[in-house]
């Protein structure tokens, strides 16, 4: 299975490029659960900070301009610490 897919202040241009700002905006406050992506999803964080926990992985802290891509399939917790607001997409 595939891992989280995260890289930190990406440029401008290239968020543009993608359509990050026109994608609509999922928004949750401090809060602990599981879930499981049924498929790819790309995100944006625009405010808050979270740590993503995939089932016997890693834990990835992703924060405030990261631009992070989930794999299909992955089970995780998400631990939010701050909360959060992020453009979302599902590719395909």
């Amino acid at each position: 299975m595939s891992e989280i897919s995260l890289e930190r202040n990406p440029d401008k241009a290239k968020l543009e490029e993608m359509g990050v700002f026109d994608w609509p905006i999922w928004e949750h406050d401090v809060a602990t659960f599981p879930w499981t992506y049924d498929g790819d999803e790309i995100c944006y964080i625009l405010e808050g900070e979270v740590v993503v926990t995939p089932d016997g992985g890693a834990p990835v802290e992703i924060r405030a301009g990261d631009l992070v891509t989930f794999p299909a399939g992955m089970s995780c917790t998400w631990d939010i610490r701050k909360p959060i607001r992020k453009h979302y997409h599902f590719p395909g």
